[in-house]
């Protein structure tokens, strides 16, 4: 079975599947008042539906071998990892064939929302050191239901995510 190692989250090597920003540690120019910092518009999104912004709760799993993947064909997804560190897995899009072996796991810090471009492949993300991850995701409403393709992946074509 084919491994991936767990790699930085860098804006270089994310960039083909989306976006970040640290919201724990806002950079850059900030509107100001007495009391506060406001830093906007550090990630944007288009929808024509209202958005749902829904928990999920994921298991560590014994071994992060994955066995699915998933894409909106016309859809952004936005995650934020809020109690654990996460892994996230992502390949990109290939018009409805999974393309596992262009794979990339990334270690996505804890209060940092990721903004995965529509048709990017990838499930839930994962733990990185806690047995349960508690996240956010962050999509226009009822996409799950509406532009959502889950694939059931062959034995040749899974992989398991490592952590070196």
């Amino acid at each position: 079975m084919r491994q991936i190692s767990v790699e930085a989250l860098t804006y270089e090597a994310f960039a083909p599947f989306g976006q970040f920003y640290p919201m724990e540690k806002p950079q850059g120019y900030a509107l100001c008042g007495e009391l506060h910092q406001f830093f906007p518009d550090r990630l944007t999104a288009d929808s024509h539906h209202r958005v749902g912004y829904s928990p999920i709760l994921v298991k560590k799993p014994e071994k992060m071998i994955i066995t699915q993947q998933e894409y909106h064909t016309t859809t952004w997804e936005m995650i934020l990892p809020m109690d654990d560190d996460m892994i996230l897995h992502v390949a990109p899009a290939s018009a409805g064939t999974p393309v596992t072996h262009l794979a990339k796991a990334f270690l996505v810090p804890k209060h940092t929302l990721v903004k995965m471009n529509a048709a990017i492949w990838h499930l839930a993300p994962l733990p990185a050191t806690k047995e349960q991850l508690t996240a956010m995701i962050i999509l226009p409403e009822c996409t799950y239901a509406n532009d959502c393709t889950v694939v059931d992946l062959p034995p040749e074509q899974q992989f398991e995510i490592v952590k070196e």
